[in-house]
């Protein structure tokens, strides 16, 4: 790096099929500089808001990361697949229950609110031993996880068409979207899936700030450094000490 780098929160719209790491390297392609990271993972399948941390702003990426976040996605009822969303095997079927209703479905997904454990899936980058997990569910072993505490603050039903159901999901950091599809279809007794997810917002950040990579790239450099938030607009000066 050198003292004319540039530096500051840079929130992207990550488009669907490529992992956030691969937005990383898109980043640094565009800045012309390494030290670029992000500050929370969205799986391939989804889209939507990444903050991305550009020069010495991957000092806060911790803080960043701590944010509450709220999405928006689509549930497909019936079927269960090996990695919770639409990327995977579907694994096991069984019939939605007729007497699935608007009304029912809302206060199941009721029963989602406030703090609760989570178990994290086979097929996610956590770290058992110091081998991610997806990569053992790729060869077809499964290891016990230690469930962690989450918080969904709000779990709101948005479309109702069977076998699908459109949602919009505020929660904690570390809550496995997907998981919480899962699970919501074990507590039916029919299985579920993801099949679509969307970052809306990460605190105050929204996906209305947000650029499009090919947007970014298409930029000149002079004003790759005006689209870039300071850091001490992006957090509280008690985060920077």
């Amino acid at each position: 790096m050198t003292p004319t780098d540039p530096e500051g929160i840079l929130l992207i719209d990550k488009p669907q099929g490529i992992t956030s790491h691969d937005v990383v390297n898109r980043v640094r392609r565009i800045y012309k500089m390494k030290k670029i990271g992000h500050a929370g993972t969205l799986d391939p399948m989804a889209t939507g808001l990444l903050i991305m941390l550009v020069g010495k702003a991957t000092k806060v990426s911790q803080y960043l990361m701590s944010l509450p976040k709220v999405y928006t996605g689509r549930i497909r009822f019936g079927q269960v697949t090996d990695t919770q969303d639409a990327e995977g095997d579907i694994i096991e079927e069984k019939p939605i229950p007729e007497g699935l209703t608007e009304d029912k479905l809302k206060a199941e997904m009721n029963a989602f609110l406030g703090d609760q454990y989570q178990t994290p899936p086979m097929f996610s980058a956590k770290k058992v031993k110091g081998v991610p997990l997806y990569k053992m569910a790729r060869k077809g072993q499964e290891v016990e996880r230690e469930p962690r505490i989450i918080h969904v603050s709000s779990f709101k039903l948005n479309g109702f068409h069977l076998p699908e159901a459109d949602f919009e999901l505020a929660c904690s950091k570390g809550t496995y979207v997907r998981t919480v599809a899962h699970d919501l279809g074990q507590t039916l007794g029919c299985g579920a899936h993801l099949t679509a997810l969307r970052r809306t917002k990460i605190d105050r950040f929204t996906e209305d700030d947000a650029y499009p990579l090919e947007s970014l790239a298409e930029k000149p450099a002079s004003e790759l450094a005006r689209v870039l938030i300071p850091v001490y607009k992006a957090v509280p000066s008690h985060v920077l000490g």
